[in-house]
């Protein structure tokens, strides 16, 4: 295995002319400005190809690459020629790029962690995946396995080798099976796909990352645009296969523009790496025992629950939490379901994987975000989530707070029942710590899909229901008049949800409640996930599934409805 250093760029390589035109906007732009902004149109923010080198400068920690496996190089088997014999066009693309093939495999560090990068070369016949380039790729793969380190690929390609004929499409199966083992080994994998990233690229390693990031207006697609158009024989939509069709379609985790790229993906590492220190939890405030905790009118707590200025998901990520990057999509194509927020997250020195219902302060952002009431698809990308921290071994937090899922045309024709019942499932057998928050409304199964726990918490303003006040008023008094009366025997209430055993604990809220002083509510909230997860973490893997399990089993049980009657007496 030979090695090498990586130079990092100081100054992009480029024509001689001072002026040049944007591919993007057609504006003139001047060379030098456009070389310190990375290459991106200070006009329009078109993002230009970089070289291999050049993206490597940009990224990396300088002076800390070292490549690996220069020295492959592809053979012709199958005698192939189009225009030019195969071996010219392989002798052209090797003397352009000093390279013997479309990827370049090199072991460095971002920020000061250490990570396996490698990237394609779309200057290097389009970027072409043949046996050499997936070779490299499964052996970068097989480093971030052997040394549990991160692997990042960056793909700039228009898919599988046409000159290698079956050879290269095998190449689809070898580097997935090698994502494969990093996702079973709990090693970070994340795509970085630039323009642009087509075909067998897209259909095996470019997709499979646990975060998958794309440049502003990159193409990202299976087929290309000319030949779907033929063979449908329909206009595309606009933007269509670009980064933000696919982030809107909810394929993509985030798109980042090129200025920022380093930054988050020190950022990703850093929050994946081995933690240095975890913080001992302050005393926690929360209310444990019945007697602790105050009543309040059932139809009073409601109207305070759905308060349009309690603090949500997102407030509680921006705040709680001392870092908090989100993950969008469910990976299907469905949408990104603006209902459901999650991503990874770190508080007291641990990793933590947060999901939450996400409202909203104004009609403009409720109507945005469904009113928190979530698709099929924003289940999918939360069970996603759960994967995720069941992955890496990461706590998960759930932040519930929703009148119910979605009960539409298109919900009931995706699912919505099995999309809740998946979440339900999946969440009863996880191997980490979970903590649910009921922060607002407890709807129905939309609330439950985010609520199978170790510890079930809620807030002392809060409700969590088996259906809304005026649903079961409309049901059983037959109108919707009667909601107080349906709230009051519901048992929707805090003090009775804990003597029930639904709940576990009960956070205190500031005086005025949690929208008085949202702050000071972030700040209990902090102290009481810390404080949990604190309690959870001496827990093996077994044990926290088993003991969710005695929870949920134990409720409603003959044994459970004795000791609430012998309580009650």
């Amino acid at each position: 295995m030979t090695t090498a250093p990586v130079e990092r760029v100081s100054r992009f390589g480029g024509a001689d002319d001072d002026w040049l035109r944007c591919a993007g906007c057609g504006e003139m732009l001047y060379r030098e400005r456009w070389e310190r902004t990375l290459k991106v149109c200070y006009e329009c923010g078109h993002h230009a190809r970089l070289t291999v080198a050049e993206r490597l400068g940009m990224l990396l920690d300088d002076g800390s690459a070292c490549r690996f496996d220069a020295d492959l190089a592809p053979v012709d088997l199958l005698g192939f020629a189009d225009t030019k014999p195969y071996p010219v066009r392989l002798a052209e693309a090797q003397l352009r790029s000093g390279n013997h093939d479309a990827v370049v495999c090199v072991s460095a560090t971002v920020g000061g962690l250490p990570l396996v990068v490698a990237a394609l070369d779309f200057g290097f016949l389009g970027g072409s995946v043949g046996s050499v380039a997936g070779e490299l790729i499964a052996r970068a793969a097989r480093r971030a396995l052997a040394d549990r380190i991160p692997l990042l690929i960056i793909s700039a390609s228009g898919g599988a080798r046409m000159q290698e004929g079956a050879i290269s499409l095998m190449q689809l199966a070898k580097t997935g099976q090698e994502l494969r083992r990093l996702h079973e080994a709990g090693v970070l994998t994340v795509n970085l796909n630039t323009d642009p990233t087509y075909g067998g690229a897209t259909a095996s390693f470019a997709t499979l990352g646990d975060v998958v990031i794309a440049e502003p207006g990159a193409r990202i697609g299976f087929a290309g645009p000319e030949i779907i158009r033929q063979t449908i024989r329909q206009e595309l939509p606009p933007r269509f296969q670009s980064a933000e069709f696919l982030a809107e379609s909810g394929q993509v985790d985030m798109v980042l523009p090129r200025e920022s790229l380093r930054a988050n993906l020190a950022r990703l590492l850093r929050m994946h790496a081995a933690p240095t220190a975890v913080a001992d939890p302050e005393p926690s405030p929360l209310l444990t025992d019945v007697g602790q905790v105050g009543e309040i009118a059932a139809a009073d707590l409601v109207k305070l629950a759905r308060d349009i200025g309690r603090p949500t998901t997102a407030d509680y990520c921006a705040a709680v939490f001392d870092d908090f990057v989100e993950l969008r999509g469910d990976r299907t194509g469905n949408g990104d379901d603006k209902a459901i927020v999650g991503g990874i997250a770190s508080v007291g020195g641990r990793t933590v994987v947060v999901i939450g219902h996400q409202k909203g302060h104004d009609i403009a952002e409720l109507a945005a975000r469904n009113f928190g009431m979530p698709q099929p698809w924003g289940y999918h990308r939360a069970r996603r989530l759960m994967s995720y921290a069941a992955r890496f071994g990461f706590p998960l937090v759930t932040f519930i707070d929703t009148p119910g899922a979605y009960p539409g045309v298109e919900a009931e024709q995706r699912g919505q029942g099995y999309a809740i019942a998946r979440c339900i499932e999946y969440m009863s057998g996880l191997p980490v710590p979970v903590v649910s928050i009921v922060t607002g409304e407890g709807g129905s199964g939309g609330a439950l899909a985010l609520g199978v726990a170790n510890r079930v918490l809620i807030l002392e303003n809060a409700y969590y229901s088996v259906i809304s006040p005026e649903g079961c008023s409309t049901i059983l008094f037959k109108d919707a008049s009667s909601a107080g009366r349906a709230a009051e025997q519901l048992g929707i209430t805090p003090r009775s949800l804990l003597r029930l055993g639904v709940v576990d604990g009960v956070v205190p809220e500031p005086p005025g409640g949690a929208c008085a002083d949202p702050d000071a509510m972030a700040d209990t909230v902090r102290v009481v996930v810390t404080s949990v997860l604190a309690e959870l973490a001496g827990c093996e893997p077994d044990d926290l599934v088993a003991q969710r399990y005695r929870r949920f089993a134990g409720i409603g049980s003959p044994e459970h409805q004795s000791d609430l009657k012998e309580g009650a007496r």
